[in-house]
């Protein structure tokens, strides 16, 4: 493998992975119902937006592996670098975002399973995709991950796209989606699919999959760019295809979908319905890839991140996080804590607490990518151009905007 400053030999396509990793982990169940609700409402109106939030997301993972192969930190390290009040936030994040999204992985993964295998309960699915995510990851590196997760993506990609070629768009419709445009009573769904689909916490992970990837130094950013481009415009197909059986199968039909992943096992009925039980079947193959690429990616790409952060918080050097104690002290408690929720529900205080910490993350990366890119210790090769600075700008704008949305929703 190249190392440090040596420029990548052969096929840069050869090499695509860590975003494709990023991009599968940062589309769940939830994305994936939002944008087929989306769909159902409005039709093709906000197909725009959807590939708007792609762009806004291609943005984010740029600056972030940018930073790691430009400046040798971690992303971690540079906002410890603006103050103790960043290695905080994000510190009491993690936290409380690992016990919500333990839970919310595993039933979203069993969700799926559940219903194309009814012999076991939904909790019990739920504990089976927890202990299977949690053994994979802890026996397996970074290699191993990748491949998986390439195969899930393939598996979601076959069905996703498949899926919305059966429904046969109108292409008329579909291309005048792509003038902006928003309909009465559709701007929550707007600035939903812009900022929501394709990953928060996950954007941020793309960096250490570049570094256990072996990329090291500037010489890689033409590799990042590519592998970063080619992920989220995977992404943006499954955005686009799941917007396309909302627009053609569910549009005017006054169909309600449940939120969440079970609105996906409700469009599996309706599936069955329509084309018969074997398209339904293959759909909830495609919804548990995505759900459990989703829950694999956390397992695996925040455990780095939580090991990153205990190592600089104890003021050392950490070459190897996937080698050291912190790294599997987050996978159990990604694992295993959570599972009470899947008995108890979860409590209001948690919910509340979760929702506030979560508000804040998206704005909280898009402004503090704009400080550190542009910063004075930045090499000029890793510095933010106009472009970039746009982009990420109005990024941190739709965040701000979002967040408070999403508190005044909370709090109101």
């Amino acid at each position: 493998m190249e190392t440090e400053n040596t420029a990548p030999t052969g096929s840069r396509w050869k090499l695509i992975g860590p975003g494709l990793v990023a991009a599968a982990t940062g589309v769940g169940a939830g994305d994936l119902v939002a944008t087929l609700i989306a769909g159902t409402r409005f039709g093709y109106a906000l197909l725009w937006a959807a590939i708007i939030g792609c762009i806004v997301k291609i943005a984010l993972a740029e600056g972030v592996g940018r930073y790691h192969l430009v400046s040798g930190r971690t992303i971690f390290q540079g906002w410890q670098s603006l103050g103790r009040w960043a290695g905080w936030y994000f510190g009491a994040y993690i936290i409380v975002w690992g016990f919500i999204y333990g839970a919310t992985a595993m039933s979203a993964t069993a969700l799926p399973l559940a219903a194309l295998m009814p012999f076991l309960p939904l909790w019990a699915w739920a504990v089976i995709a927890g202990l299977v995510g949690f053994v994979f990851v802890w026996f397996n590196h970074y290699q191993a991950f990748e491949n998986v997760m390439k195969a899930l993506v393939a598996v979601m990609f076959v069905v996703m796209v498949g899926l919305a070629i059966l429904v046969v768009p109108h292409l008329g419709e579909l291309i005048a989606g792509l003038v902006p445009n928003v309909p009465e009573h559709s701007l929550f769904y707007t600035l939903g699919l812009i900022g929501g689909v394709g990953g928060t916490i996950t954007i941020a992970t793309y960096g250490y999959w570049t570094h256990a990837k072996g990329w090291r130094g500037p010489a890689w950013l033409g590799v990042m760019r590519l592998d970063n481009g080619v992920a989220y415009a995977i992404t943006g197909i499954f955005v686009v295809a799941m917007l396309i059986v909302g627009a053609e199968l569910l549009h005017g039909a006054q169909v309600a979908l449940a939120s969440g992943g079970r609105g996906l096992v409700d469009l599996s009925d309706i599936l069955a319905q329509r084309f018969g039980r074997p398209i339904a079947i293959a759909f909830l193959i495609g919804f548990a890839a995505s759900a459990f690429s989703s829950l694999l990616g956390v397992w695996q790409g925040v455990s780095l991140m939580f090991a990153d952060f205990v190592a600089h918080v104890g003021g050392r050097e950490e070459p190897d996080p996937e080698r050291s104690l912190p790294y599997p002290a987050y996978l159990l408690w990604l694992t295993f804590p959570p599972m009470l929720l899947l008995f108890l529900g979860k409590p209001f205080f948690l919910v509340i607490l979760y929702g506030a910490f979560g508000a804040f993350f998206m704005p909280f990366l898009a402004v503090t990518l704009l400080l550190l890119l542009n910063r004075g210790d930045m090499p000029a090769e890793g510095r933010s151009g106009w472009l970039s600075n746009i982009v990420l700008g109005a990024a941190a704008l739709l965040f701000v905007a979002l967040c408070g949305q999403e508190l005044i929703g909370m709090f109101g």
